[in-house]
């Protein structure tokens, strides 16, 4: 185990916990919002067991997904924007849950859980399948193009889950109107599948036949 690696992955792991707290307790008024802290759970503790799990086999992958510095003016706009939209559906879900704006009924948060989970899984099997992912939009030393498992299927597989994780939040934590927001994220994140598959072109060998042989982005038959 990598020392400095650890600390930094701490670090992240410690200072996305607070500000998702503060972002839905402070709002919310109380911490006896029980949404949130089902999304607390089932959002952090399967990332901190992926991240032992990283730490210890693919190190290198952890490295790349800690490292979110993006090089690209297009996608720089992209992460604003997700932050802002981040930012006011965890308030508006805890303002709605402090008002009682629109109240959906506990089944809601814990089937959106299920569904939370099985995309972390979707997720997690992206992760295992593709060792050149990074947060960041980039063409690394010696990457290949991966055209099996999952990317058969889509060529972003990555963000048809994240697609389904991001929409399951707010339903966890009780909030319609929450989801109404999150839902910014489709077009937030064609923005960046298209400056993705602008980058990839140009620089990574093979991927123009790739598209032609996988023609669905993100969801099968659809998109």
């Amino acid at each position: 185990m990598e020392p400095k690696l650890f600390v930094q992955a701490i670090i992240k792991f410690s200072s996305g916990l607070l500000l998702v707290g503060v972002l839905l307790f402070l709002p919310a008024g109380t911490f006896d919002y029980w949404q949130a802290w089902l999304l607390i759970g089932i959002l952090f503790i399967p990332m901190f067991i992926a991240g032992l799990i990283m730490m210890r086999t693919s190190p290198d992958l952890l490295r790349k997904r800690l490292n979110a510095r993006e090089e690209e003016a297009e996608q720089k706009e992209v992460i604003l924007f997700s932050g802002l939209m981040f930012l006011a559906a965890f308030i508006i879900a805890g303002l709605n849950y402090r008002y009682g704006w629109i109240v959906l009924p506990p089944w809601v948060s814990y089937a959106a859980a299920v569904v939370f989970l099985l995309a972390y899984a979707l997720y997690a099997e992206v992760l295992r399948e593709n060792e050149y992912l990074s947060r960041t939009i980039e063409v690394q030393e010696g990457q290949k193009v991966v055209d099996t498992g999952l990317y058969g299927i889509v060529r972003h597989p990555m963000y048809m889950s994240t697609i389904i994780l991001f929409l399951a939040m707010p339903l966890v934590l009780g909030s319609v109107i929450s989801f109404g927001i999150i839902l910014l994220y489709i077009p937030i994140i064609a923005k960046r599948i298209r400056n993705e598959e602008a980058v990839l072109e140009e620089g990574l060998d093979g991927y123009r036949e790739y598209k032609n042989k996988v023609r669905y982005k993100v969801i099968p038959f659809i998109w």
